[in-house]
C-alpha cells in the first residue's frame, strides 16, 4: 500500500504547522468564548483593557523565553532581570522624570551584560544552561536586595507610568508596542539572511556547523535578545504598576516556558513561532484571569500552569502523524485484507472453463 492512504486521511495542516501553531489559537478563541458563560463578566470591556496589559508583558517575557528554548537552552534568569529592571526605572528616578532616560539606558546595559554573560557560560564555559541561568538569577537577586537595602520605596516616573497606561484608539498601548514588536521580530526572523540563519542554528547546528556557521555566536545571541526582552517586560510592567516589589519578577518564570510550549515551540530545539507564542501568553493570562475571577488563590494558578505544561508538551510531542496512520490503517483493514476473486473466463472466450454468474471461486 503506498504512503499516501494516511497521508489523505490528516486535515490538512494537522501534521506540522497546524498542530504546533495553530491549535493554541483554536484554544484561545474557545477559552474566550466561554469565559463569560464560567464566570459572568470575565470578558467585559473592562476586565479585557485590565488584562491586555499583562499579557504583553508576558508575551514580550515569553519571545525572550522562546529564543534560548530555540537554541536548545532554558533560562531561569527570567524573574531576576524583570525584577531588577523594574527596581532601576522605579529606585534610580525616584519619581522625577529628568532622571527616567539614564534609568532606561542603564537597565538596557545590564539588560545586554547579562544576556552576554548568559551566553558565554553557557557555550564557551559549557555549563549548563539550568545551572548558569539559575545562578544569574541568584545573583541578579542579590545585587537587588543590595542595591536597595530590601526595600523599594520609591514609585515609576509619572512620564513612565503615564505613557505605559495610555491608550491608543482605545487599545492600551502596552497592546500597540506588543504588536509592533512581535510582527517586527517575525518578519526579522523569516525574511533576513540573520534570521533564517539563526532558525536553521536551532533546527541543526551540526547543519550549521558544516555550512560554516559560528553556532556559538548565535546562541550567545539568543541569551542577550531574551535578556532585553526581559529587560523590557519589567520596564513596562513597573510603569504599569507604579510600584513594583522586589520580587516582581518572580510570577513570570513559569509562564513564559508554559506560553513557548503552548506556542508550539518544542524543549531542547527546533522551529518556534513569535506570534504562537504571544497568543500563548494571552491565553494563558485569561485563563488567570477567568480563574481569579473564579474566586481561586494563586496556588491554584500555578497548579493550572503546571497541568497545561504537562498536556501542552505532551501533545506537541505526541507522534500525531503515525497515530492518525495507525488509526486510518484499522479503519480500512477490511479492504485491505479482503482476498482476491478469481472470475472464470466465459465460454467465448475461448479458454475454456465455465460460464459463472457473480463470484465463481476464492483463491487462496
Amino acid at each position: 500500500m503506498s504512503d499516501s492512504g494516511p497521508r489523505r486521511l490528516l486535515p490538512a495542516g494537522l501534521s506540522g504547522g497546524f498542530v504546533h501553531y495553530g491549535a493554541i489559537w483554536l484554544a484561545t478563541a474557545a477559552l474566550f468564548l466561554l469565559s463569560p458563560v464560567i464566570a459572568h463578566g470575565s470578558t467585559n470591556s473592562s476586565a479585557l483593557l485590565s488584562m491586555i496589559p499583562f499579557a504583553a508583558v508576558l508575551a514580550l517575557a515569553s519571545v525572550g523565553q522562546m529564543f534560548v528554548i530555540r537554541q536548545g537552552g532554558l533560562d531561569l534568569s527570567v524573574p531576576g532581570m524583570m525584577s531588577l529592571a523594574a527596581v532601576l526605572v522605579t529606585q534610580l528616578p525616584n519619581g522625577q522624570d529628568g532622571r527616567l532616560w539614564e534609568a532606561l539606558l542603564l537597565a538596557l546595559v545590564v539588560g545586554l551584560v547579562v544576556g552576554i554573560g548568559n551566553g558565554v557560560i553557557i557555550t564557551v564555559l559549557g555549563v549548563t544552561p539550568l545551572v548558569a541561568t539559575l545562578g544569574t538569577n541568584a545573583l541578579l537577586y542579590g545585587f537587588i536586595y543590595e542595591y536597595t537595602g530590601g526595600h523599594l520605596a520609591a514609585s515609576a516616573a509619572p512620564a513612565l507610568t503615564n505613557f505605559v497606561s495610555g491608550r491608543v484608539l482605545g487599545i492600551p498601548v502596552t497592546a500597540v508596542i506588543d504588536v509592533i514588536l512581535l510582527v517586527a521580530v517575525s518578519l526579522f526572523l523569516r525574511k533576513t539572511l540573520i534570521g533564517r540563519r539563526f532558525e536553521l542554528v536551532g533546527a541543526s547546528p551540526t547543519a550549521a556547523r558544516a555550512l560554516g556557521l559560528s553556532v556559538t555566536r548565535y546562541q550567545i545571541g539568543s541569551y542577550i535578545a531574551a535578556a532585553l526582552a526581559y529587560t523590557a517586560a519589567g520596564v513596562i510592567l513597573a510603569g504599569y504598576v507604579t510600584t513594583p516589589s522586589l520580587t516582581t519578577g518572580d510570577a513570570y518564570l513559569l509562564p513564559t516556558i508554559v506560553a513557548v510550549i503552548l506556542g508550539g515551540t518544542a524543549l531542547g530545539r527546533g522551529s518556534g513561532s513569535v506570534v504562537a507564542t504571544a497568543v500563548g501568553a494571552l491565553f494563558l493570562q485569561q485563563l488567570d484571569q477567568l480563574v481569579l475571577t473564579l474566586g481561586s488563590t494563586a496556588a491554584t494558578q500555578n497548579l493550572i500552569q503546571a497541568v497545561i505544561l504537562a498536556v501542552g508538551m505532551g501533545a506537541r510531542n505526541a507522534r500525531w502523524r503515525l497515530l492518525l496512520g495507525r488509526y486510518g490503517k484499522r479503519m480500512r483493514e477490511p479492504e485491505a485484507l479482503a482476498l482476491p476473486v478469481r472470475v472464470d473466463p466465459p465460454p467465448e472466450a475461448g479458454l475454456g472453463g465455465p460460464a459463472v454468474s457473480g463470484v465463481s471461486e476464492v483463491s487462496t
